[in-house]
């Protein structure tokens, strides 16, 4: 029988006491890291353990910038800008994203950095490859992990460092909507909130669409098409489109998981057509796995959502993209009645 690759390791609890124990006993700098094009999840974990390390006393980095529809979340200041080299005496925390990843992980070259790692994360494809790597697939968001991190460190809980961490949950449960969400995930929710995190806030401001947001919806509206009988629904987007709208690309993600909500889908994709790339955002429900489709094409994420680059033009990348979605439908069967 093989093990779950998604099961929480045995090592877990220990990896977590390991993780707080070398941050509490750095004295040097801590680098807060997350990945490119930082999603909710990113931002809120990076601005969470940020803010807690500080009360501790922590001198902190956090080199993140995050997209136009989540600028309303840090203070000025908080972030800064990426690091063209490293702090003496620093010490890495690497948060959403495999710290083996350079190229995903923002804000710094990992790949010139020498001093000790900790990575936290919850993506089943992680190489666990820090000196001390905290892991659990099991769980929909990092978030998850860093509300037990800081209880770790014994930090005090307010409500500046509950509030980007419940973000967190509600970005990567699909406002608790996933087939991911647990009973741990509701249990964390409400603690985070009992702790003054800012739920109504948030949701308010994660509501607000600019102009933009509905001249660019236009615009992929336009692009969209239903194949396999409406199981799949997608989206491209290139330059032109961006342009007409007065939108940048970081403003697309939004609409992968308006996708998703069509009658009948069991996979969304969002094509963004860079020219010489293509990045594809997949979102799944109906037994269809974004990320086995997303594996196939030589990136990850987890099974409702999941994402890939591939070089080279758009017809030669939507190939490679029908053959990883028709082997998906066929591994998943037939939906359910």
């Amino acid at each position: 029988m093989t093990s779950d690759p998604n099961a929480r390791p045995t090592t877990y609890a220990a990896d977590m006491q390991a993780a707080a124990q070398l941050l509490l006993a750095h004295s040097g700098p801590v680098v807060v890291l997350a990945h490119e094009n930082p999603d909710g999840d990113a931002l809120g974990s990076v601005l969470g353990l940020s803010r807690a390390l500080r009360a501790l006393g922590k001198t902190v980095y956090a080199p993140l910038d995050p997209p136009r529809y989540l600028q309303f979340l840090p203070k000025e200041g908080e972030l800064c800008a990426p690091l063209t080299e490293w702090p003496a005496g620093a010490l890495a925390a690497v948060l959403d994203v495999d710290n083996n990843d350079p190229v995903r992980v923002a804000g710094a070259d990992l790949s010139e950095f020498d001093g000790p790692v900790i990575n936290i994360d919850h993506h089943g494809t992680n190489q666990r490859r820090a000196t001390v790597s905290v892991v659990d697939p099991s769980q929909p968001a990092t978030a998850q992990l860093l509300a037990e991190l800081i209880d770790a460190l014994g930090a005090e809980w307010t409500p500046e460092i509950a509030t980007p961490l419940l973000l967190g949950l509600i970005t990567d449960t699909g406002s608790f909507q996933f087939a991911s969400t647990g009973p741990e995930t509701f249990r964390t929710a409400a603690r985070l909130v009992e702790y003054g995190g800012r739920l109504g806030w948030l949701n308010e401001q994660r509501a607000q669409n600019t102009p933009t947001y509905f001249y660019l919806l236009r615009e992929v509206l336009g692009s969209l098409e239903f194949l396999h009988g409406g199981e799949v629904v997608l989206a491209r987007v290139d330059q032109g489109m961006l342009q007409r709208a007065g939108a940048e690309w970081e403003d697309v993600e939004a609409y992968v998981g308006l996708l998703r909500s069509a009658e009948g889908s069991r996979l969304a994709v969002v094509a963004k057509d860079l020219g010489d790339r293509v990045k594809f955002s997949l979102r799944s429900k109906g037994g269809v796995s974004a990320q086995n489709v997303a594996v196939a094409l030589g990136g990850g994420g987890h099974v409702p959502a999941a994402g890939a680059t591939l070089e080279g033009s758009y017809p030669a990348a939507r190939a490679r993209l029908e053959a990883a979605i028709a082997a998906e439908l066929e591994r998943a069967g037939p939906a359910a009645g």
